[in-house]
This record gives C-alpha cells, sequence and structure tokens, in this order.
C-alpha cells in the first residue's frame, strides 16, 4: 500500500496537479514501452483535471483510451451520456492512438464482453479513478462487489448516486436517472499500474474522509483504493475539510 495525498487551495491548482500526474506516468509508459493504456473517470469533478490534462505535453498518438462506466439505454446524445462527455471533453481535442467506449445501447452483455477482452490484451499504466458522494469508485455503489474477476459488470444505481447525478447538473430528478448502469469492475480498476484520483469540491468531503479513515469496507468502495500499491489522491480544501488534523 502506498498513498501519496497532494491537497491544492482550489479545483483549478487540483486540476492542473493531477494532471502533472498523470501526464509524467503516462510519459514512463511511453518512454518504457512504446505506449501507454489510460481509464478516464467524468463526471463534474474530473473537469479541471481533464482541461489540464489535454494541455500536458503527451503523445496522445501512443495512448490508448478506455472509460469507466455507462448507463444502460441512455443515448449518447442525451447530456448526461459519459461517451458524448468524453468525445466532446477530450477525445476530439486530441489526438488518440484508440479510444474504447462503454456502449449501454443495444445488446449490452456483447458490448461490454468485446470491451472486457479489449481491456485484458495488455495492462492498463494509469487509472484516472474519481470518487462519488456515497464513495463510489466508478458506478460501484455501496455495497461493491468486491470479488468479481469479470472486467465490466451490469449494476443497480443507489438513491445517493442518483441525487449526486442531479446535483451535478446531468438530469432534472432522480427519476429522470437510469435505474442500471455498466461498470468497470472494483478488481479490474485496482489492476492498474497506477490510479491518480482528482476529487474536488466540498460535496466530496464526507467521502474523503470516509476513505481515508475507515478500513477496508465494501460500504465505503473507495477504501478499496488504499490497497494498492500506488495511489495518488489528489483533494482541495473544500474536499479535505473533514480531515482535521491535516
Amino acid at each position: 500500500m502506498s498513498i501519496t495525498v497532494t491537497i491544492a487551495d482550489n479545483p483549478q491548482e487540483l486540476g492542473k496537479s493531477a494532471a502533472a500526474k498523470i501526464a509524467a506516468l503516462l510519459n514512463e509508459a511511453i518512454a518504457s514501452q512504446g505506449e501507454a493504456r489510460i481509464i478516464l473517470s467524468t463526471g463534474a469533478s474530473q473537469f479541471e483535471t481533464m482541461e489540464a490534462l489535454i494541455e500536458s505535453d503527451v503523445d496522445w498518438s501512443k495512448v490508448e483510451m478506455f472509460h469507466l462506466d455507462e448507463y444502460v439505454d441512455l443515448p449518447e446524445s442525451h447530456p448526461a451520456s459519459f461517451r458524448k462527455y468524453l468525445k466532446e471533453r477530450f477525445v476530439s481535442k486530441i489526438s488518440l492512438k484508440a479510444a474504447h467506449f462503454v456502449n449501454g445501447e443495444g445488446d449490452v452483455a456483447a458490448n461490454i464482453a468485446a470491451l472486457g477482452v479489449e481491456l485484458k490484451k495488455k495492462p492498463v499504466d494509469v487509472g484516472v479513478i474519481g470518487i462519488g458522494e456515497n464513495g463510489h469508485i466508478a458506478f460501484n455503489d455501496p455495497p461493491a462487489d468486491f470479488e468479481t474477476d469479470e472486467p465490466y459488470k451490469i449494476v443497480l444505481l443507489d438513491d445517493r448516486c442518483k441525487q449526486q447525478q442531479v446535483g451535478e447538473g446531468w438530469f432534472r430528478t432522480p427519476a429522470d436517472v437510469p435505474v442500471k448502469a455498466i461498470t468497470m469492475a472494483p478488481r479490474q480498476i485496482l489492476s492498474c499500474k497506477h490510479i491518480v484520483s482528482a476529487v474536488p469540491h466540498a460535496v466530496k468531503a464526507e467521502a474523503v474522509y470516509n476513505t481515508i479513515t475507515k478500513s477496508l469496507d465494501p460500504m465505503v468502495p473507495a477504501t478499496l483504493l488504499k490497497t494498492h500499491p500506488d495511489w495518488n489522491l489528489f483533494i482541495d480544501r473544500e474536499s479535505a475539510s473533514k480531515l482535521v488534523a491535516w
């Protein structure tokens, strides 16, 4: 277990610091093996990191991207679609070697099976893994399944997760949030060589506190990240506010 915690003054500084770490890890991978693989999170908490990352000095033509999760039966045209998010905010702004998306439409089982095969071809160098207000990682809401070896799985979203999506402005009401989602499973997330978590804003303070102070617990899925050999956590003054000793 190895945790490095960086506390920034605000989300903008957090994003720059997190992006610098991600870029350095990608460049190390490219230098040593000629290519790199990255998993990207989405959501409002990732805005500043993603903006800084696309400005970073990385040879993106040697980087292969995967993403973490997507709603089931939500069209890509919907403002909350994570495919739409990544294509508009990241993929369209750089020239990646390849981009692999979670497709929650059509034959979902076949989609995630094919994606899992692609993902497992080689190790992932950097996992950019956010933490939700309920402590989830990807859409692994509590109680998270820490045991499955499947790379992706279909899950039911809990009420607090749905409320977060409303609070971030993606949906009008919790009833509008899809019931099911596809998520990368916890063990698959943990298989990344390096994990970077960008977790700004006061709404994440409870989740950050629980993640840091509680022992491994499926009811706080992000506690699993503490078992990783290289976890880099970036928080700001607001998300760190419950960590009074810091």
